[in-house]
């Protein structure tokens, strides 16, 4: 067994072990406990952690004079606050919230992931889905609760028990650095330690933070790990729609989703004209068709991506996305998931307002500079996907370095690192955003395969952990080459091998254009690999 010491790049204070089933094997000495997974991984990225500060003891202001109001600037403060929710639409009231506190000035800056966790204190009620957020606010901790409790109230919480059945649940956390201890108000919140329901997001956020400052070596992400582990362990949520059940991206026994391809275009790789050519009465056989195979996603497309395909006015794309949109709702109703497959935020913009749910984005919102802020705007689920330069010119930027496929795995994720965090600056709640690794997409032969190798790495990159992941193989390039099929159509056997290798890496989604076959491949890979 061969060590290979690697840069910080790949994982600080970390030897990666070559062992001879080709797995990387992280060897680090100190790790925080995850949930939904054996393994053990730091909870963030580096570019998200903050250095502990201790806390001091808060000093309420004396009322200011008018003079004083005027003269002097208000200071913003950064303050953590808990969601959480077990009535009706729980994430949709999470979002609520959210939204009423950006309305008020209370500017939500990060989130974290959403968590479904099982009742505390008072059992006999409903799961609860809990999260965190980081605000940046004027106000004083006092005046910061008045408005977060008169959000409660505005969306019609009644508290008829304590810790009992709530629509939604607002909490202070930590205001700043502040120790406050007030009738109304204690700072840092009663309780933080002995709650992974809270102690989960906040280590997504804050991780190296400490909570007591005669003990600041002791941090969140500490706390954490020396609870008992949950049974069954949390998991983070993804809604797709509000008639769906959202993805749970760290649930074993998850059933894998499979996407149906309808490209409305006349010159994708593969099936290009093929669905824009059909009549409104054959293409509503293929959508039902699409559903009677087993497809819970219909991915909607009017410009390809082909390599050094001509794009196409914003108004030729939308005159083929949007009657399809209709046609599938007027086919499926709501029984199906539409994703919009676009990178242009107009058209974006125009199909969610049409009735698809998800924009899937194969440029993460890096080819149109409106896009992450419509998305934000929009408040769907959006699919970042990894791609270098464009279409036109994604396959000349396909050098990762040296390090192989070391220095591709490192690659995809620092720079999906890097894109959602510009998707979570724009507006985007961390709990909308799916990630796709972007195979075929400057990415040449072997790498893809690498990519599928080490799929199971990508989901547990600090930074990326519980976050859910589509794949799409199918039919691609990489799979003629290595098998001798230079037709797409004819490289099904090849997708099954790959659509396979992605349940078992943890993909909680596929993209196909075969769906009958796959949606088979999909059922016994989930028998086999999801149990």
């Amino acid at each position: 067994m061969k060590a290979v010491t690697v840069s910080p790049g790949w994982c600080s204070n970390a030897t990666l072990l070559r062992l001879p089933s080709r797995r990387l094997i992280s060897t680090r000495t100190a790790a925080p406990r995850q949930a939904g997974t054996q393994r053990k991984f730091s909870s963030v990225s580096s570019h998200r952690h903050r250095d502990p500060l201790p806390f001091k003891q808060y000093t309420f202001p004396s009322k200011p004079n008018n003079a004083e109001k005027s003269q002097s600037p208000k200071m913003k403060r950064t303050a953590y606050i808990a969601l959480g929710s077990n009535l009706g639409d729980r994430i949709g009231w999470i979002e609520k919230a959210c939204n009423e506190m950006d309305a008020r000035g209370i500017m939500v800056k990060r989130t974290s992931s959403l968590w479904e966790t099982e009742p505390m204190y008072v059992l006999d009620q409903d799961r609860f889905v809990n999260g965190a957020c980081e605000v940046e606010t004027e106000l004083e901790p006092l005046a910061l609760l008045d408005q977060l409790q008169d959000i409660e109230n505005s969306l019609g919480r009644k508290k008829i028990i304590d810790k009992g059945p709530r629509n939604i649940d607002l909490d202070i956390l930590l205001y700043e650095d502040e120790k406050i201890n007030h009738p109304r108000l204690i700072v840092p919140h009663i309780g933080i330690t002995e709650r992974e329901f809270v102690l989960r997001p906040l280590a997504e956020l804050i991780p190296t933070k400490s909570l007591d400052p005669s003990k600041p070596w002791t941090l969140i992400q500490d706390h954490l790990n020396a609870l008992a582990p949950s049974s069954p362990p949390l998991s983070t949520l993804t809604p797709l729609s509000p008639h769906h059940d959202p993805l749970q991206a760290l649930t074993p026994t998850r059933k894998t989703q499979v996407m149906a391809i309808l490209n409305m275009t006349p010159d994708s790789f593969s099936d290009g004209g093929q669905h824009a050519t059909q009549d409104t009465s054959t293409l509503a056989s293929t959508i039902q068709s699409f559903l009677d195979a087993g497809a819970t996603m219909i991915d909607v497309g009017g410009q390809s991506s082909a390599p050094k395909t001509p794009e196409v006015p914003v108004e030729e794309e939308l005159s083929r996305v949007l009657p399809a949109i209709a046609l599938i709702r007027s086919v499926a109703g709501k029984s199906v998931v539409i994703s919009v497959d676009t990178y242009r935020a107009a058209v974006a913009e125009a199909a969610i307002n049409a009735g698809a749910d998800v924009v899937n984005d194969v440029s993460a919102g890096a080819m149109d500079a409106d896009m992450l802020r419509t998305m934000a705007k929009l408040g769907s689920t959006v699919c970042l996907m990894h791609m270098r330069g464009t279409p036109a010119n994604m396959n000349s930027l396909a050098d990762y370095g040296p390090d192989g496929s070391r220095g591709l795995i490192r690659a995809v994720a620092e720079e999906l690192l890097q894109r959602v965090a510009a998707a979570e600056a724009a507006g985007i709640r961390r709990w909308r955003i799916i990630l796709d690794p972007g195979l075929g997409f400057a990415k040449l032969g072997m790498q893809n395969i690498d990519l599928l190798r080490y799929l199971d790495e990508l989901r547990a990159w600090p930074g990326l952990q519980g976050l859910p992941w589509l794949v799409g193989s199918s039919r691609k390039t990489f799979i003629g080459k290595i098998t001798g099929v230079p037709t797409p159509k004819e490289r099904i056997w090849g997708t099954a091998a790959t659509v396979a290798a992605a349940v078992q890496g943890g993909a909680d989604i596929v993209r196909v254009h075969d769906v009958r076959e796959m949606a088979q491949v999909v059922i016994m890979s989930d028998a086999i690999w999801r149990y």
